[in-house]
C-alpha cells in the first residue's frame, strides 16, 4: 500500500471516530446544557493537555510572545466550543457539517488580511461558490433560521478566526501555550456559568463525557498517523467523509434524513473547499497555504487541535515548494 493511500485509510477511520464523537455530543446535548457539555469536556481533555506538555522540549516560559492574538484566538475557541456543541444538539448532523464545511472558505478570506496571502480570482471565484451553497443550506427567506443555524455560523467563524491565527503565530508561539490558554479559559469562564444551568449527572452520562474525550485523543492521534504516513493534500478532503457518517448515524440514531437543498449544498461547500485544497498544494498558487497548513478538524475549542500536536512533535510536514 503507498504511504497516500494508507495515510487516506487512517483518516478515514479518524474521521469516522470524530463523527462518533459529535454523536454522543448530540445526545447529550439533548438532555444537558452546551456549557455544562463543554466544562466537563475540557475538564477531562486535562490529561492530554498535560501529555503533551511534558512532550514539549522547546525552551522558554508560558507567557506568550503575542498575547493581544493569542487573547483573540482564546476568546474565538470560547465561542466556538459552545456554538458547536449547541448547533449539534438541535441541528441534524448532516446539516451541522455542511455549515462547519465552510471554514476553509473564511480561512481563505481571513488569510489576506491576518497573513498578507493573494487570493487569486480562481480561489475568489471558489470561495464564492462555496458561500452560496452555505446560503442553499441555509436558505434564507424560505425557512426560518434558528438560533443553531446561527450557532454553526458562529463556530464555522470562530474556528476559522482561530485557524488562521495559529498560523499567524504558530512559528513563533509555544504550541503548548496556543493550547493552554483558551482551554483554562474554556474551564473558567464555563465554570462560572455552570451553577445557572447545571443538572446532576448519573454516573452513565459521565461515561459518554469520558467517551467524548477518550475519542477525541484517539481520532486526534489517529490524523496525527495519516499526515505522517501521506501528503497534506491528500488527507485534508477525508475530513469531507464526515458527512457520510453524520447521514448514518442521523438516519440511524436520530431518525434524521438530509433534505435537497442541505445535500446540495454541502455539496458546494465540498467541491469548493477541494478545489482550494488542491490549488494550494500546488507550488506557486499560495505563498501561506492556510487552509493546507492549518489541516484538521473544525476547531470545538475543547481538544486540542492535530496541528499543535504535530508541531510539538516537530512532525510538521514541509510547504509544497519547500525543498
Amino acid at each position: 500500500m503507498s504511504p497516500n493511500a494508507k495515510g487516506a485509510l487512517i483518516a478515514l477511520l479518524a474521521f469516522g471516530i470524530f463523527s462518533t464523537h459529535d454523536v454522543v455530543v448530540k445526545i447529550l446535548g439533548g438532555l444537558y446544557s452546551p456549557i455544562q457539555i463543554v466544562f466537563f469536556s475540557v475538564l477531562l481533555s486535562f490529561p492530554l493537555a498535560m501529555v503533551m506538555l511534558m512532550r514539549d522540549a522547546t525552551p522558554g516560559t508560558l507567557v506568550p510572545v503575542h498575547p493581544w492574538w493569542l487573547a483573540l484566538r482564546t476568546v474565538a475557541a470560547v465561542v466556538t466550543g459552545v456554538s458547536a456543541f449547541y448547533a449539534f444538539s438541535v441541528l441534524p448532523l448532516a446539516q451541522t457539517y455542511a455549515i462547519l464545511f465552510a471554514a476553509p472558505l473564511l480561512i481563505t478570506i481571513l488569510a489576506i488580511p491576518v497573513l498578507g496571502e493573494r487570493v487569486r480570482l480562481r480561489r475568489w471565484i471558489a470561495v464564492l461558490v462555496g458561500l452560496g451553497g452555505v446560503m442553499v443550506v441555509l436558505r434564507p427567506g424560505q425557512t426560518d433560521l434558528s438560533l443553531g443555524h446561527l450557532a454553526a455560523l458562529a463556530a464555522t467563524v470562530g474556528g476559522s478566526l482561530a485557524s488562521i491565527i495559529v498560523r499567524k503565530i504558530g512559528s513563533e508561539e509555544r504550541p503548548v501555550v496556543m493550547l493552554l490558554y483558551p482551554m483554562m479559559v474554556n474551564f473558567v469562564v464555563m465554570a462560572c456559568a455552570l451553577p445557572f444551568v447545571y443538572q446532576p449527572m448519573p454516573i452513565e452520562h459521565l461515561g459518554l463525557l469520558a467517551v467524548i474525550a477518550t475519542f477525541a485523543w484517539i481520532a486526534s492521534r489517529l490524523v496525527i498517523a495519516a499526515y505522517q504516513a501521506g501528503e497534506a493534500a491528500i488527507i485534508a478532503p477525508m475530513q469531507y467523509s464526515q458527512i457520510i457518517w453524520a447521514s448514518l448515524f442521523g438516519y440511524l440514531f436520530f431518525q434524521e434524513t438530509i433534505d435537497q437543498a442541505t445535500a446540495i449544498g454541502a455539496g458546494i461547500i465540498i467541491a469548493s473547499g477541494l478545489y482550494i485544497v488542491l490549488r494550494e498544494s500546488k507550488s506557486g498558487n499560495s505563498e501561506n497555504t492556510p487552509v493546507l497548513r492549518t489541516r484538521s478538524r473544525s476547531e470545538t475549542g475543547t481538544t486540542p487541535r492535530v496541528s499543535l500536536f504535530m508541531r510539538t512533535a516537530g512532525k510538521t510536514p514541509p510547504r509544497p515548494d519547500d525543498p
